[in-house]
Protein backbone atom coordinates (compact mmCIF):
# COMPACT_ATOMS: atom_id res chain seq x y z
CA UNK A 1 0.00 0.00 0.00
CA UNK A 2 1.25 3.50 -0.62
CA UNK A 3 0.53 7.16 -1.19
CA UNK A 4 2.22 9.88 -3.22
CA UNK A 5 1.30 13.56 -3.03
CA UNK A 6 2.84 16.15 -5.33
CA UNK A 7 3.14 19.63 -3.88
CA UNK A 8 2.98 22.94 -5.72
CA UNK A 9 6.77 23.00 -6.01
CA UNK A 10 6.86 19.58 -7.63
CA UNK A 11 8.50 17.86 -4.65
CA UNK A 12 6.81 14.76 -3.30
CA UNK A 13 5.57 13.45 0.02
CA UNK A 14 4.97 9.76 0.35
CA UNK A 15 4.11 6.96 2.73
CA UNK A 16 4.69 3.29 2.10
CA UNK A 17 4.00 0.10 4.03
CA UNK A 18 5.26 -3.47 3.84
CA UNK A 19 4.35 -5.56 6.90
CA UNK A 20 3.15 -4.94 10.44
CA UNK A 21 5.35 -5.34 13.51
CA UNK A 22 4.97 -5.75 17.26
CA UNK A 23 6.47 -4.05 20.30
CA UNK A 24 7.92 -4.86 23.67
CA UNK A 25 5.25 -5.59 26.31
CA UNK A 26 5.58 -3.73 29.58
CA UNK A 27 2.94 -3.60 32.31
CA UNK A 28 1.77 -1.69 35.34
CA UNK A 29 0.67 -3.45 38.53
CA UNK A 30 -1.97 -2.68 41.12
CA UNK A 31 -1.05 -2.51 44.78
CA UNK A 32 -1.75 -5.43 47.09
CA UNK A 33 -4.63 -3.73 48.91
CA UNK A 34 -6.86 -2.82 45.99
CA UNK A 35 -8.19 -4.15 42.73
CA UNK A 36 -6.52 -2.87 39.55
CA UNK A 37 -8.19 0.07 37.86
CA UNK A 38 -9.38 -0.05 34.25
CA UNK A 39 -6.27 1.86 33.17
CA UNK A 40 -4.00 -0.52 35.09
CA UNK A 41 -5.70 -3.52 33.53
CA UNK A 42 -5.29 -2.02 30.07
CA UNK A 43 -1.67 -1.12 30.74
CA UNK A 44 -0.85 -4.61 31.96
CA UNK A 45 -2.48 -6.25 28.95
CA UNK A 46 -1.30 -3.95 26.18
CA UNK A 47 2.18 -3.60 24.68
CA UNK A 48 4.24 -0.54 25.47
CA UNK A 49 5.22 1.31 22.33
CA UNK A 50 8.53 3.17 22.30
CA UNK A 51 8.32 6.64 20.73
CA UNK A 52 11.66 8.30 20.05
CA UNK A 53 13.23 11.33 18.43
CA UNK A 54 16.82 11.53 17.24
CA UNK A 55 18.54 14.46 15.57
CA UNK A 56 20.92 12.26 13.58
CA UNK A 57 23.17 15.04 12.24
CA UNK A 58 23.04 13.47 8.77
CA UNK A 59 23.08 16.80 6.99
CA UNK A 60 25.69 17.41 4.33
CA UNK A 61 27.22 20.55 2.75
CA UNK A 62 25.81 20.01 -0.74
CA UNK A 63 22.84 18.43 -2.48
CA UNK A 64 23.28 14.75 -3.29
CA UNK A 65 26.13 14.19 -0.84
CA UNK A 66 24.05 12.26 1.68
CA UNK A 67 22.56 10.08 -1.05
CA UNK A 68 26.05 9.18 -2.32
CA UNK A 69 27.22 8.42 1.22
CA UNK A 70 24.21 6.19 1.95
CA UNK A 71 24.73 4.38 -1.35
CA UNK A 72 28.39 3.68 -0.54
CA UNK A 73 27.38 2.10 2.75
CA UNK A 74 30.67 2.85 4.52
CA UNK A 75 29.91 5.91 6.67
CA UNK A 76 31.34 5.53 10.22
CA UNK A 77 28.94 8.18 11.49
CA UNK A 78 25.86 6.54 9.96
CA UNK A 79 26.93 3.19 11.41
CA UNK A 80 27.03 4.67 14.91
CA UNK A 81 23.69 6.42 14.39
CA UNK A 82 22.21 3.11 13.26
CA UNK A 83 23.66 1.21 16.23
CA UNK A 84 22.20 3.75 18.66
CA UNK A 85 18.79 3.22 17.08
CA UNK A 86 19.25 -0.56 17.19
CA UNK A 87 20.22 -0.55 20.87
CA UNK A 88 17.32 1.68 21.95
CA UNK A 89 14.86 -0.14 19.64
CA UNK A 90 12.19 2.52 19.07
CA UNK A 91 8.90 1.42 17.52
CA UNK A 92 8.04 4.91 16.27
CA UNK A 93 10.96 7.16 15.32
CA UNK A 94 11.39 10.73 14.09
CA UNK A 95 14.73 11.61 12.50
CA UNK A 96 15.71 15.28 12.46
CA UNK A 97 18.52 16.63 10.24
CA UNK A 98 18.26 13.95 7.59
CA UNK A 99 18.62 15.67 4.19
CA UNK A 100 15.55 15.36 1.97
CA UNK A 101 15.63 14.30 -1.64
CA UNK A 102 12.36 13.73 -3.52
CA UNK A 103 12.86 10.10 -4.52
CA UNK A 104 13.34 8.93 -0.94
CA UNK A 105 16.37 6.94 -2.03
CA UNK A 106 18.72 8.29 0.65
CA UNK A 107 16.34 7.18 3.40
CA UNK A 108 15.77 3.79 1.77
CA UNK A 109 19.52 3.23 1.55
CA UNK A 110 20.03 4.33 5.17
CA UNK A 111 17.54 1.64 6.13
CA UNK A 112 19.00 -1.01 3.84
CA UNK A 113 22.71 -0.37 4.38
CA UNK A 114 22.70 0.69 8.02
CA UNK A 115 19.55 0.15 10.08
CA UNK A 116 18.82 -3.31 8.71
CA UNK A 117 22.39 -4.55 9.24
CA UNK A 118 23.58 -5.61 12.66
CA UNK A 119 26.36 -3.48 14.17
CA UNK A 120 28.46 -4.96 16.97
CA UNK A 121 25.84 -7.56 17.73
CA UNK A 122 22.88 -5.19 18.00
CA UNK A 123 19.68 -6.49 16.36
CA UNK A 124 18.75 -4.91 13.01
CA UNK A 125 16.08 -2.20 13.09
CA UNK A 126 13.37 -2.75 10.49
CA UNK A 127 10.74 -0.06 9.86
CA UNK A 128 8.11 -1.09 7.28
CA UNK A 129 6.22 2.22 7.40
CA UNK A 130 7.79 5.50 6.31
CA UNK A 131 6.67 9.09 5.89
CA UNK A 132 8.84 11.58 4.05
CA UNK A 133 7.88 15.03 2.80
CA UNK A 134 9.49 18.29 1.64
CA UNK A 135 11.09 20.73 4.06
CA UNK A 136 11.19 24.53 3.90
CA UNK A 137 14.94 24.49 4.49
CA UNK A 138 16.79 25.66 1.40
CA UNK A 139 13.57 26.47 -0.48
CA UNK A 140 14.18 29.94 -1.85
CA UNK A 141 11.70 32.66 -0.95
CA UNK A 142 12.45 34.96 -3.88
CA UNK A 143 12.93 37.91 -1.52
CA UNK A 144 15.69 39.33 0.68
CA UNK A 145 14.73 37.63 3.95
CA UNK A 146 18.11 38.14 5.63
CA UNK A 147 18.04 41.86 4.70
CA UNK A 148 21.57 41.99 3.39
CA UNK A 149 20.49 44.10 0.41
CA UNK A 150 20.55 41.29 -2.16
CA UNK A 151 18.54 38.25 -3.17
CA UNK A 152 20.89 35.27 -3.47
CA UNK A 153 19.22 32.94 -5.97
CA UNK A 154 21.97 30.35 -6.55
CA UNK A 155 22.06 27.43 -4.06
CA UNK A 156 25.27 26.68 -2.23
CA UNK A 157 26.03 29.80 -0.19
CA UNK A 158 25.16 31.12 3.27
CA UNK A 159 23.48 34.11 1.64
CA UNK A 160 21.24 31.74 -0.31
CA UNK A 161 20.37 29.93 2.91
CA UNK A 162 19.53 33.23 4.59
CA UNK A 163 16.95 34.04 1.92
CA UNK A 164 15.32 30.59 2.07
CA UNK A 165 12.11 29.94 4.01
CA UNK A 166 14.21 27.87 6.41
CA UNK A 167 17.99 28.14 6.54
CA UNK A 168 19.73 25.72 4.21
CA UNK A 169 22.27 26.05 1.41
CA UNK A 170 20.17 23.80 -0.84
CA UNK A 171 16.56 22.55 -0.89
CA UNK A 172 16.03 19.81 1.66
CA UNK A 173 19.02 20.32 3.94
CA UNK A 174 18.29 19.73 7.65
CA UNK A 175 15.01 17.97 6.79
CA UNK A 176 13.06 15.24 8.65
CA UNK A 177 12.04 11.62 8.13
CA UNK A 178 9.60 9.38 9.99
CA UNK A 179 9.88 5.62 10.54
CA UNK A 180 7.39 3.28 12.20
CA UNK A 181 6.75 -0.38 12.96
CA UNK A 182 3.04 0.43 13.04
CA UNK A 183 0.83 1.40 10.07
CA UNK A 184 0.28 5.03 9.14
CA UNK A 185 -3.27 6.26 8.47
CA UNK A 186 -2.12 7.68 5.15
CA UNK A 187 -5.33 9.48 4.20
CA UNK A 188 -5.35 11.39 7.49
CA UNK A 189 -1.79 12.75 7.42
CA UNK A 190 -1.65 16.55 7.55
CA UNK A 191 1.30 18.82 6.76
CA UNK A 192 1.57 22.53 7.48
CA UNK A 193 4.68 23.58 5.57
CA UNK A 194 2.97 26.46 3.75
CA UNK A 195 1.20 28.00 6.75
CA UNK A 196 2.08 31.71 6.84
CA UNK A 197 3.49 33.21 10.02
CA UNK A 198 1.32 36.32 9.69
CA UNK A 199 -1.81 34.14 9.81
CA UNK A 200 -1.18 33.13 13.44
CA UNK A 201 -3.23 35.43 15.69
CA UNK A 202 -0.94 37.44 17.93
CA UNK A 203 2.17 36.22 16.11
CA UNK A 204 5.46 37.35 17.64
CA UNK A 205 6.66 38.94 14.44
CA UNK A 206 10.11 40.52 14.83
CA UNK A 207 10.45 44.29 15.08
CA UNK A 208 12.96 46.52 13.33
CA UNK A 209 14.53 48.49 16.21
CA UNK A 210 15.47 51.32 13.86
CA UNK A 211 11.89 52.23 12.89
CA UNK A 212 8.89 53.44 14.93
CA UNK A 213 6.52 50.89 13.35
CA UNK A 214 5.91 47.69 15.34
CA UNK A 215 6.60 44.14 14.10
CA UNK A 216 8.06 45.39 10.80
CA UNK A 217 11.30 43.42 10.38
CA UNK A 218 9.52 41.50 7.63
CA UNK A 219 7.20 43.67 5.56
CA UNK A 220 5.54 43.74 2.15
CA UNK A 221 6.37 40.71 -0.04
CA UNK A 222 8.62 39.20 2.63
CA UNK A 223 5.85 39.08 5.22
CA UNK A 224 3.27 37.98 2.65
CA UNK A 225 5.41 34.94 1.76
CA UNK A 226 7.01 34.08 5.09
CA UNK A 227 6.18 30.54 6.22
CA UNK A 228 6.05 29.81 9.93
CA UNK A 229 7.72 26.38 9.74
CA UNK A 230 11.47 26.50 9.28
CA UNK A 231 11.25 22.82 8.19
CA UNK A 232 7.63 21.64 8.41
CA UNK A 233 4.97 20.57 10.89
CA UNK A 234 3.55 17.07 10.37
CA UNK A 235 0.54 15.34 11.92
CA UNK A 236 1.09 11.62 11.24
CA UNK A 237 -1.60 9.31 12.69
CA UNK A 238 -0.08 5.94 13.60
CA UNK A 239 -2.48 3.02 14.09
CA UNK A 240 -1.68 0.97 17.20
CA UNK A 241 -4.16 -1.81 17.84
CA UNK A 242 -6.53 -0.02 15.50
CA UNK A 243 -6.40 3.19 17.57
CA UNK A 244 -4.83 6.37 16.20
CA UNK A 245 -1.96 8.17 17.91
CA UNK A 246 -1.14 11.47 16.21
CA UNK A 247 2.61 11.99 16.00
CA UNK A 248 3.13 15.75 15.81
CA UNK A 249 6.59 16.23 14.34
CA UNK A 250 8.63 19.39 13.83
CA UNK A 251 12.09 20.94 14.16
CA UNK A 252 11.85 24.68 14.93
CA UNK A 253 14.65 27.07 14.11
CA UNK A 254 17.31 27.62 16.78
CA UNK A 255 16.68 30.82 18.80
CA UNK A 256 19.94 32.47 17.81
CA UNK A 257 22.02 33.50 14.80
CA UNK A 258 20.15 36.82 14.61
CA UNK A 259 20.31 40.28 16.17
CA UNK A 260 18.38 42.66 18.38
CA UNK A 261 15.22 41.94 16.40
CA UNK A 262 15.32 38.31 17.69
CA UNK A 263 13.76 36.97 14.49
CA UNK A 264 14.81 33.39 15.13
CA UNK A 265 13.92 33.41 18.82
CA UNK A 266 10.45 34.74 18.02
CA UNK A 267 9.99 32.23 15.23
CA UNK A 268 11.03 29.38 17.53
CA UNK A 269 8.45 30.51 20.07
CA UNK A 270 5.65 30.55 17.51
CA UNK A 271 6.72 27.28 15.86
CA UNK A 272 6.30 25.62 19.26
CA UNK A 273 3.14 27.59 19.97
CA UNK A 274 1.64 26.12 16.78
CA UNK A 275 1.45 22.66 18.37
CA UNK A 276 0.23 24.08 21.69
CA UNK A 277 -2.67 25.73 19.84
CA UNK A 278 -3.22 22.64 17.67
CA UNK A 279 -3.84 20.36 20.68
CA UNK A 280 -5.78 22.86 22.83
CA UNK A 281 -9.54 22.93 22.18
CA UNK A 282 -10.74 26.33 20.99
CA UNK A 283 -7.30 27.66 20.08
CA UNK A 284 -6.57 26.03 16.71
CA UNK A 285 -9.41 27.34 14.56
CA UNK A 286 -7.04 29.61 12.60
CA UNK A 287 -4.86 26.70 11.45
CA UNK A 288 -4.96 25.44 7.87
CA UNK A 289 -2.98 22.60 6.35
CA UNK A 290 -1.30 22.23 2.97
CA UNK A 291 -4.37 20.51 1.50
CA UNK A 292 -6.76 23.25 2.63
CA UNK A 293 -8.09 21.51 5.73
CA UNK A 294 -8.81 23.75 8.70
CA UNK A 295 -8.67 23.54 12.48
CA UNK A 296 -6.68 21.75 15.13
CA UNK A 297 -6.74 18.30 16.64
CA UNK A 298 -10.03 16.79 17.75
CA UNK A 299 -10.49 17.19 21.54
CA UNK A 300 -9.44 14.07 23.41
CA UNK A 301 -7.35 12.68 20.55
CA UNK A 302 -4.16 10.85 21.45
CA UNK A 303 -0.99 12.65 20.43
CA UNK A 304 2.77 12.57 20.90
CA UNK A 305 4.71 15.75 20.11
CA UNK A 306 8.23 14.85 18.97
CA UNK A 307 11.20 16.78 17.69
CA UNK A 308 14.39 18.67 18.25
CA UNK A 309 12.39 21.68 19.42
CA UNK A 310 15.46 23.85 20.03
CA UNK A 311 14.28 25.22 23.38
CA UNK A 312 15.48 24.37 26.90
CA UNK A 313 12.96 24.94 29.73
CA UNK A 314 15.57 26.52 32.01
CA UNK A 315 18.74 27.44 30.13
CA UNK A 316 19.50 28.68 26.63
CA UNK A 317 17.89 31.47 24.65
CA UNK A 318 14.17 30.57 24.70
CA UNK A 319 12.98 28.96 27.95
CA UNK A 320 9.41 30.23 27.60
CA UNK A 321 9.06 28.61 24.20
CA UNK A 322 9.03 24.96 25.30
CA UNK A 323 6.91 25.59 28.37
CA UNK A 324 3.99 26.23 26.02
CA UNK A 325 4.10 22.50 25.24
CA UNK A 326 5.27 21.07 28.56
CA UNK A 327 2.48 22.96 30.34
CA UNK A 328 -0.22 22.62 27.68
CA UNK A 329 -3.51 21.48 29.30
CA UNK A 330 -3.76 18.49 26.95
CA UNK A 331 -0.18 17.30 27.60
CA UNK A 332 0.58 14.76 30.30
CA UNK A 333 2.80 16.00 33.10
CA UNK A 334 5.75 13.79 33.80
CA UNK A 335 9.39 13.47 34.63
CA UNK A 336 11.86 14.47 31.95
CA UNK A 337 13.80 11.59 30.35
CA UNK A 338 17.25 11.27 31.89
CA UNK A 339 20.69 9.77 31.39
CA UNK A 340 23.87 9.21 33.37
CA UNK A 341 26.01 10.46 30.54
CA UNK A 342 24.46 13.92 30.42
CA UNK A 343 25.33 14.61 34.05
CA UNK A 344 28.81 13.13 33.67
CA UNK A 345 29.66 15.16 30.57
CA UNK A 346 28.44 18.45 32.04
CA UNK A 347 30.79 17.93 35.00
CA UNK A 348 33.72 16.84 32.84
CA UNK A 349 33.31 19.62 30.27
CA UNK A 350 32.53 22.47 32.68
CA UNK A 351 32.70 25.85 30.97
CA UNK A 352 29.27 27.09 29.92
CA UNK A 353 27.68 24.14 31.70
CA UNK A 354 28.76 25.54 35.07
CA UNK A 355 26.32 28.43 34.81
CA UNK A 356 23.32 26.29 33.84
CA UNK A 357 20.45 25.93 36.31
CA UNK A 358 18.78 22.88 34.76
CA UNK A 359 19.50 19.28 35.74
CA UNK A 360 22.27 18.07 33.38
CA UNK A 361 20.91 14.52 33.56
CA UNK A 362 18.03 15.87 31.43
CA UNK A 363 20.29 17.32 28.72
CA UNK A 364 19.89 15.96 25.21
CA UNK A 365 22.54 17.89 23.25
CA UNK A 366 26.29 18.34 23.54
CA UNK A 367 27.39 21.76 22.29
CA UNK A 368 30.32 24.15 22.56
CA UNK A 369 31.28 24.55 26.22
CA UNK A 370 33.37 27.71 25.87
CA UNK A 371 32.43 29.84 28.91
CA UNK A 372 32.28 33.03 26.84
CA UNK A 373 30.79 31.95 23.51
CA UNK A 374 29.36 28.46 24.04
CA UNK A 375 25.78 27.43 24.79
CA UNK A 376 26.84 24.31 26.69
CA UNK A 377 24.73 21.17 26.87
CA UNK A 378 20.97 21.66 26.74
CA UNK A 379 17.65 19.84 26.84
CA UNK A 380 16.32 20.40 23.32
CA UNK A 381 14.78 17.11 22.16
CA UNK A 382 11.33 16.03 23.34
CA UNK A 383 8.72 13.31 23.35
CA UNK A 384 5.56 14.84 24.91
CA UNK A 385 2.48 12.63 25.25
CA UNK A 386 -1.17 13.54 25.62
CA UNK A 387 -3.09 13.16 28.88
CA UNK A 388 -5.78 11.25 27.05
CA UNK A 389 -5.37 7.71 25.82
CA UNK A 390 -1.69 7.16 26.70
CA UNK A 391 0.06 5.91 29.84
CA UNK A 392 3.83 6.16 30.26
CA UNK A 393 5.80 3.17 31.54
CA UNK A 394 9.34 4.47 31.10
CA UNK A 395 11.62 7.03 29.44
CA UNK A 396 15.25 7.79 28.84
CA UNK A 397 18.02 9.53 26.93
CA UNK A 398 20.67 7.42 25.18
CA UNK A 399 23.80 9.01 26.60
CA UNK A 400 26.27 6.46 27.99
CA UNK A 401 28.72 7.78 30.55
CA UNK A 402 32.50 7.35 30.27
CA UNK A 403 33.37 3.75 31.07
CA UNK A 404 30.12 2.39 29.64
CA UNK A 405 30.73 -0.19 26.87
CA UNK A 406 28.63 1.92 24.50
CA UNK A 407 30.33 5.23 25.32
CA UNK A 408 32.15 5.19 21.98
CA UNK A 409 28.84 5.70 20.18
CA UNK A 410 28.64 9.26 21.56
CA UNK A 411 32.16 10.07 22.74
CA UNK A 412 33.26 13.19 24.62
CA UNK A 413 31.40 15.63 22.33
CA UNK A 414 34.11 16.81 19.95
CA UNK A 415 34.78 15.53 17.43
CA UNK A 416 31.19 14.39 16.84
CA UNK A 417 31.07 10.58 16.76
CA UNK A 418 27.40 10.11 15.82
CA UNK A 419 25.49 13.33 16.51
CA UNK A 420 25.60 16.41 18.70
CA UNK A 421 22.15 15.36 19.96
CA UNK A 422 21.07 12.27 21.88
CA UNK A 423 18.17 9.94 21.15
CA UNK A 424 15.22 10.54 23.53
CA UNK A 425 12.46 7.98 24.12
CA UNK A 426 9.28 7.32 26.05
CA UNK A 427 7.43 4.02 26.39
CA UNK A 428 3.67 4.56 26.09
CA UNK A 429 0.70 2.22 26.38
CA UNK A 430 -2.38 3.07 24.34
CA UNK A 431 -5.50 2.97 26.52
CA UNK A 432 -9.06 4.30 26.59
CA UNK A 433 -8.20 6.63 29.43
CA UNK A 434 -9.47 10.19 29.08
CA UNK A 435 -7.99 13.31 30.64
CA UNK A 436 -8.83 13.50 34.35
CA UNK A 437 -9.09 9.73 34.88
Amino acid sequence: MGMINTGTDGMRAFCFALVSAGALALGACAGPDRAPSMVERETAAAPAVRFAVFNVYLNRPEAGALLAEMRAGDSPQARKVAEIIQRTAPDVLLLNEFDYEPSGEALRLFQENYLEKSWNGAPPAVYPYVFLAPSNTGVHSGVDLNRDGAVAAAPGSRDYGGDAFGYGEFPGKFAMAFLSKYPIAEDDVRTFRNFLWKDMPGARLPDDPDTPEPADWYAGPALDRFRLSSKSHWDIPVLIGGRAVHVLASHPTPPGFDGEEDRNGRRNFDENRFWADYVTPGRGSYIYDDAGGEGGLEPGARFVIMGDLNADPTDGAAPGSIRQLLEAPAAAPGRAPRSRGGAAQAELQGGANARHRGDPAEDTSDFNDDPETGAGNLRLDYVIASRSGLVETGSGVFWPAPGDPQYGLVGPGFPVESSDHRLVWRDLVVTERRAGQ
